[in-house]
């Protein structure tokens, strides 16, 4: 029998099998799909806060048609579609739960063909969107046999990398958009019955030295493209990036990007202050080689780390005696497990903490970047 694609999604829920439409329906929100601004979906700023921070935001605009192009050339190494691409997003965007983000994705997938309803094809789907869902929500429970699958499922190396890329990127601009709405004091409006990123057990950093390692080959420099050996070279100034970039060099056009993007949202914060939010949200998420790395860097109140790796509770008693890095940690939690919860309240206690919207901006936004490489380690590796 002749395998069957049908068009349309009549909702932002996105389901693994589309169904028999007599037309061709449309979103809830047509739209959405339509945006000057792919990254903040246009919002409507004041001129002062997007102009402090164009460097940064200009830098991940330029990642959005690398992640999603207009057209996909689907080959041998390269099988993920713009339908893979753009479901992807959806899924990871409903789990974070910010409506302008979900209703950008649902609109720009109603579109597309769907794979046809074979019996691969549907079990390949449902793989890849039961991966990102997973990944985005519940970090820790990625293992090496979760990521077996996703080679199970026909995707190339790569694949994966994209893949990889696209939920950390969507989980970064959940974040940013949650802030420009919170800097506006726009309502928060979140979808009932989602989950709440939950953090990570304390188990998981009882190692004293946990070490990263890719489950996937890494580029050999031999045979690196020029393209690649010059995303190779770019990387090496980051840390968080340097030992991932072998692996994420397979997809070497966003590796790119990915360390300008680091360097200019880096750029006047702090250092004590994005060693804090660094720290943080590796321990919310799970990511025990990134606390670690950066721990051993710490330079600020000794006991810091030992009350983030003891849990919550030992760090609520921590910061009462520290009112200037509760403000922070307080912001940083809310953005981490639930963006689409997060509002101008999260940003009073900063506030009175001596820092600006812009400076309040960055720093979070910071932490949305955080997130999206502790999901790279946590996606395409083990840490032992």
């Amino acid at each position: 029998m002749e395998p069957r694609r049908f068009s349309g999604k009549s909702h932002w829920y996105h389901e693994t099998q589309s169904s028999r439409c007599p037309a061709d329906v449309l979103p809830l929100v047509p739209e959405a799909a339509w945006v000057d601004d792919r990254l903040l979906l246009d919002l409507s700023l004041a001129p002062d806060p997007a102009l402090a921070q164009e460097a940064w935001i200009n830098k991940a605009r330029k990642l959005i048609p690398l992640l999603f192009p207009e057209s996909v050339t689907i080959n041998r190494l390269h099988t993920l579609s713009s339908y893979d691409r753009l479901s992807t997003a959806l899924t990871v965007a409903q789990v974070w739960g910010v409506q302008r983000l979900c209703n950008h994705y649902a609109a720009l997938l109603a579109p597309q063909p769907g794979p046809d309803s074979s019996r691969e094809s549907n079990r390949r789907l449902t793989q890849i969107t039961q991966f990102a869902r997973q990944l985005a929500i519940s970090p820790t429970v990625i293992d090496a046999t979760a990521r077996a699958q996703l080679d199970e499922s026909g995707l190339s190396w790569y694949d994966r990398v994209t893949f990889t890329q696209i939920i950390g990127f969507i989980g970064f601009q959940a974040r940013v958009v949650a802030l420009f709405q919170a800097l506006q004091g726009q309502p928060v409006r979140w979808v009932p019955g989602l989950d709440m990123l939950q953090d990570a057990p304390p188990e998981r950093f009882s190692q004293p030295e946990p070490r990263w390692a890719a489950d996937l080959p890494p580029v050999a420099i031999s045979h690196a493209s020029e393209n690649q050996l010059k995303a190779l070279t770019a990387c090496q100034p980051q840390l968080a990036l340097r030992e991932l970039s072998h692996v994420l060099v397979y997809d070497a056009e966003v590796l790119n990007l990915l360390p300008e993007l680091c360097e200019a949202l880096s750029e006047g914060i702090d250092e004590e202050d994005r060693a804090l939010v660094t720290l943080l949200t590796a321990r919310i998420n799970g990511s025990a080689a990134c606390f670690h790395q950066t721990a051993q860097r710490w330079r600020g109140e000794p006991n810091l780390p030992e009350a983030m790796r003891n849990g919550e509770r030992a760090l609520l008693a921590w910061s009462h005696n520290h009112p200037r890095e509760r403000a922070i940690i307080q912001a940083v939690q809310q953005l981490t497990r639930a963006p689409d919860r997060f509002s101008a309240a999260q940003l009073n206690p900063l506030r009175e903490q001596g820092y600006d919207a812009q400076a309040a901006l960055r720093l979070l936004a910071w932490s949305g970047l955080c997130g999206w490489i502790n999901r790279l380690r946590m996606g395409l590796g083990d840490e032992r």
